[in-house]
C-alpha cells in the first residue's frame, strides 16, 4: 500500500484586503499518495497557487492542518520549512527562477550547494539530471540562450537535484506554446513514471489536466471533483 506524504484537512486561507477578508481557501481537504501525478484543475481565482504554496511551506494556513510524512508543518520553524524545501520538496514555477548569471549545469547544483554536496557527488547527479531532461548539448548555456521550453527543463532538473519526496509545480507550461507544453508534460510523466516521484502540479490548461492519473477542481475555494 503506498505511503500518504502529504494530508490535507478542512484546510482555509484568508487574506485581509483593508478591513476585508477574502476567503482563498474555503476547508480543502485531500491526501498525496507516494508515485501520485495530481493536477489541481480550476479557474484563476480559485486558490490553486494558495493551496500549493501551503504545501509546499511558503505560506500558512489561516486554520485546518497539513501534514508531511507525519509532520504538522504548522509546529515547523523558519529553519525546518527551509530545510524541507531543500530536501523533501522540490519546486517548478511557471517563471523558471533560474539564475541568470548560472549556465544549465550550475542552475541545477545549486541547491546541492547549499546542502554542501562534495563536489564529485554534484557532479555525477548533475549529469543525471542533465541527460535526464535531455539538455546534454546545452550544459554550459546560460538562461538567456535557452528557449522557453529548455528553460522549464532546467527548473525539473534543479526540482529533482536533491531526491525529493514530491515536486510541486504551479502552472508550470503557462509560459509555453502548446508543443512544448507537452513536450514539458511528457518529461514530467517520465520522471514520475522512472523515478517514483510525486507530482502535484496546477493548471487551467485541458490538454496538461488530460495527463493527470489524478484530478481534483477547485472552484471558489472548494473541492468540486476528485477522480
Amino acid at each position: 500500500m503506498a505511503e500518504t506524504i502529504i494530508s490535507v484537512r478542512d484546510v482555509k486561507k484568508e487574506y485581509e484586503l483593508g478591513k476585508t477578508l477574502i476567503p482563498a481557501l474555503k476547508g480543502v481537504s485531500f491526501d498525496i499518495e507516494e508515485g501520485e501525478f495530481l493536477s489541481i484543475v480550476g479557474p484563476s481565482g480559485c486558490g490553486k497557487s494558495t493551496l500549493l504554496n501551503i504545501i509546499g511551506c511558503i505560506d500558512k494556513a489561516t486554520s485546518g492542518t497539513v501534514t508531511f510524512q507525519g509532520t504538522d508543518l504548522a509546529t515547523l520553524n523558519d529553519d525546518q520549512e527551509a530545510n524541507i524545501r531543500l530536501n523533501k520538496i522540490g519546486f517548478i514555477f511557471q517563471s523558471f527562477n533560474l539564475v541568470a548569471v548560472l549556465d544549465v549545469r550550475e542552475n541545477i547544483e545549486f541547491p546541492m550547494l547549499m546542502n554542501k554536496v562534495p563536489k564529485a557527488e554534484r557532479r555525477k547527479e548533475v549529469d543525471r539530471l542533465v541527460e535526464l531532461v535531455g539538455l546534454e548539448a546545452y550544459a554550459g548555456h546560460k538562461p538567456d540562450e535557452l528557449s522557453g521550453g529548455q528553460r522549464q527543463r532546467v527548473a525539473i532538473a534543479r526540482a529533482l537535484v536533491n531526491r525529493p519526496r514530491l515536486v510541486i509545480a504551479d502552472e508550470p507550461t503557462a509560459n509555453l506554446d502548446s508543443d512544448t507544453s507537452v513536450k514539458i508534460m511528457e518529461v514530467m510523466k517520465g520522471l514520475n513514471d522512472h523515478e517514483k516521484v510525486s507530482f502535484i502540479f496546477s493548471t487551467h490548461n485541458e490538454l496538461i489536466e488530460k495527463y493527470a492519473k489524478r484530478v481534483i477542481r477547485l472552484k471558489d475555494g472548494l473541492i468540486v471533483g476528485d477522480h
